[in-house]
């Protein structure tokens, strides 16, 4: 005879009851597919950023591949530690995600309080890819080449300067790079935003600055900033006369912008596995790739294993240019 849970209560008195109504509660949740209803994609920046591309980019597609809407949400504040400790402490069923970028791995180090662990709470789904960082001058800065600015620089020992879009943000910690690299003296000048950073030096301000490439192409283009190298192992193909600092001799200078997802880390291994899996198929499409590649994104779509290597060694270098730089925030 087919077992029926009405026989519960007949059988078990009250604990019957509280049974019955317990597995009648779970069963649905049980046969429920991934995913049933909207996700959520937090961004933890205000619109506009390379972050905010990226996601507004794949979400389409990635909605159609998941056969589900893929809601951005923009929850930008605190160098972007608002939303990802939204995202932290939701509830590990894949529909909340976060879009990160490399603030996620310097701010372990920058911030001395944070409310979550971006290493113990937060799973990588994918890092999608990254960027490198260009050093950009004013044209009327006398150097034309890394080598003529490191002479200038020890000419004239913290007498230039170089703006960034704020204290511990990658552009600044990459100049940090560079003057550990080199042993020169030069001054920050912290801004509220690459944007208005980027303005200055074009108006001789501030006389250079690390900027992502996609940011700076076209000021570099109309001949309003000089490009003098890049991060990175390669060459960018949208900027393919500028050298990186390996080539013209300057080591250690490994700074590079890198932009992923992630979730909740008690996530279900299979719930994880769908999201990379979907994610996977609308990243290696041609036309978010080469929009990616326009923008100076190299692609990189580790799964979540190779993504958490990876991540593993950004906390530790940043860590040690935190810590070098001295930099920190409250």
């Amino acid at each position: 005879m087919a077992f029926s849970l009405t026989r519960l209560p007949r059988l078990f008195g009250p604990l019957g009851v509280v049974l019955a109504s317990m597995l009648l509660t779970a069963a649905p949740h049980a046969q429920e597919a991934f995913p049933s209803r909207p996700v959520r994609m937090v961004v933890p920046y205000p619109p506009g950023g390379i972050g905010d591309f990226v996601a507004r980019l794949i979400a389409p597609k990635w909605s159609e591949a998941l056969k589900q809407q893929i809601v951005v949400e923009n929850r930008p504040g605190a160098g972007s530690n608002i939303g990802t400790d939204h995202v932290a402490k939701a509830a590990p069923d894949g529909y909340t995600v976060l879009l990160f970028d490399s603030a996620l791995v310097v701010n372990a180090s920058l911030y001395t309080r944070l409310s979550y662990d971006a290493r113990r709470d937060l799973a990588p789904i994918m890092i999608v890819g990254r960027t490198p960082l260009v050093l950009a001058v004013h044209p009327a800065l006398p150097a034309v080449n890394v080598t003529e600015l490191i002479t200038l620089a020890r000419a004239r020992p913290g007498g230039l300067t170089y703006a960034s879009a704020g204290s511990g943000t990658l552009v600044h910690l990459a100049a940090e790079m560079l003057k550990t690299a080199t042993g020169i003296d030069i001054v920050h000048v912290p801004y509220k935003g690459a944007g208005q950073a980027i303005l200055d030096v074009i108006g001789g301000q501030v006389p250079m600055m690390f900027a992502v490439p996609g940011t700076a192409r076209a000021h570099i283009a109309s001949g309003k900033l000089r490009p003098l190298a890049l991060t990175g192992e390669k060459r960018f193909s949208g900027l393919p006369a500028v050298p990186t600092f390996a080539e013209v001799g300057v080591r250690d200078m490994d700074a590079s912008l890198i932009v992923g997802l992630m979730v909740p880390v008690q996530t279900p291994a299979a719930v994880l596995a769908t999201l990379y899996d979907t994610l996977a198929s609308v990243t290696a499409q041609p036309e978010i790739t080469g929009k990616l590649g326009e923008s100076g994104m190299d692609m990189v779509r580790s799964g979540p294993q190779p993504s958490r290597a990876i991540l593993t060694h950004e906390f530790a270098l940043w860590e040690r240019v935190v810590r070098s730089s001295g930099a920190k925030v409250e």
